[in-house]
């Protein structure tokens, strides 16, 4: 069985959605593949449209990423934040995230609604299929896919251009292993299920480049040993780490927890075990545990969720009752109480302290055990400033396009915003395709 579209996008979620709708707008028809039983992917779980506010701030925060993909986006913003708004999906008002970054709180429930009805005016939408294979044509060029439907029916699209938007690699250990961190095997998923790397595999199948390997990715703090349902992604997520203490198992603090909290948890999973204690004081509970982090956010009590979900979490009194640290938790209590009481009575941070953060100067003290949870990672295809997928020599694989976490060397380190991202890279390659195909 086949058929023929003038954009095949593999992958429902933000990337891939965007880019059909636009196509589908400008009046090519479109077929979307999505893996899952559902469109929508890892954008189900994001609230907010955000990135840098210019360019100059985003190459501040990501200086070792791609500076034509990063100024892209940052140019591409106000566009894209249009388009959202062009579809009758309610964006709110710019507001502040984090401490380098302004967005707009968007419904993706509805987003994701509003892209599918528009590609099915004009196109295909297919759920709970698989692709297996990119299909190429003599001189090189891609000329679709073979997919397999729900009920096992082979199926080969010919497409005009094809989108790669799966979503990333984060659900297989094995690349993460490869790709992220020989520890990022073994961590938590806050992520969908279905995002294990067809996208890149299929990529590098037909010439694709692997772009930023080991570059890093975007995830958060959770808490130790406790299973991440998706319901639960936000509410376990502890971005309060800027404003406590993070100590190894010898007790060391290794980071300056201010950098924030996505670079805090790339730093833990390359410390013995991947784990850390996070501290906290009375202050730290008052005004940030338990308080919205981004403006229009919910507020909820971090330290009680993480307590409820069975997490290691204790209150202490003072900073000798680190020193009482179960054997079997393996910290150095005795070094984390002499670090928490220099900070108690006021010491000025010696010489050869690395950080000097806020101190913890006000007990009790709320303590957490934590571990990293990878989102998506910052290695992937490469792609230029159009979204169009590059082989050997920079050279663009043609009628290929890829967008959303499958790309990489856009982040190295640093982080902007995801949704942002994959939506403005998302619509240039949708342009690119109608400019190509009209």
């Amino acid at each position: 069985m086949s058929c023929a579209t003038d954009l095949l996008v593999i992958g429902g979620g933000m990337a891939g959605l965007t880019a059909a709708a636009r196509a589908a707008r400008s009046g090519l028809h479109v077929t979307v593949v999505e893996r899952a039983p559902a469109l929508g992917g890892s954008t189900l779980y994001a609230g907010f449209l955000w990135t840098a506010p210019s360019a100059a701030a985003m190459a501040e925060l990501n200086p070792d990423g791609d500076p034509e993909l990063a100024a892209a986006v940052v140019a591409g913003f106000a566009d894209a934040v249009a388009f959202v708004r062009e579809l009758g999906v309610p964006c709110g008002d710019a507001v502040p995230i984090l401490r380098h970054g302004q967005g707009h709180a968007l419904d993706t429930a509805r987003y994701v609604e509003a892209c599918r009805r528009i590609v099915l005016d004009n196109g295909t939408v297919l759920t709970g299929a698989d692709t297996t294979t990119l299909t190429v044509s003599p001189g090189g060029a891609v000329t679709g896919a073979e997919i397999v439907l729900p009920d096992g029916t082979p199926l080969t699209v010919r497409a005009g251009a094809t989108l790669l938007a799966t979503g990333g690699f984060q659900a297989d250990p094995e690349l993460r292993a490869r790709l992220v961190h020989p520890r990022a095997r073994d961590i938590a998923l806050r992520s969908n299920p279905w995002s294990s790397g067809a996208g890149l595999r299929m990529a590098t199948g037909v010439g694709a480049v692997v772009s930023a390997l080991r570059a890093g990715f975007y995830g958060h703090l959770v808490p130790a040993g406790v299973r991440l349902d998706p319901d639960r992604f936000v509410d376990l997520a502890l971005y309060y780490s800027e404003h406590a203490l993070l100590f190894d198992l010898a007790g060391a603090r290794f980071v300056d927890e201010t950098v924030g909290d996505h670079l805090t948890t790339m730093a833990l999973l390359d410390r013995p075990e991947a784990r850390g204690l996070l501290v906290t004081d009375a202050r730290g509970h008052r005004e940030w545990i338990t308080t919205s982090y981004v403006e229009g956010g919910p507020a909820t009590d971090k330290f009680a969720l993480a307590r409820r979900a069975g997490a290691r979490c204790v209150v202490a009194d003072d900073p000798d009752d680190f020193r009482a640290i179960p054997p079997e938790w393996g910290y150095d209590g005795d070094r984390i109480a002499a670090e928490l009481t220099g900070q108690a009575r006021g010491a000025r941070p010696s010489p050869t302290r690395r950080y000097d953060p806020r101190p913890l100067d006000e007990p009790p003290y709320y303590v957490v055990e934590v571990a990293p949870a990878i989102t998506f990672p910052f290695t992937g295809i490469r792609v230029d400033t159009r979204g169009r997928v590059l082989g050997s020599g920079d050279a663009p694989i043609p009628r290929l396009y890829a967008a959303g976490s499958d790309i990489g060397g856009l982040y190295a380190g640093g982080y902007a915003g995801g949704l942002a991202a994959a939506a403005v890279l998302a619509l240039a390659a949708a342009d690119d395709v109608v400019a190509t195909q009209t």
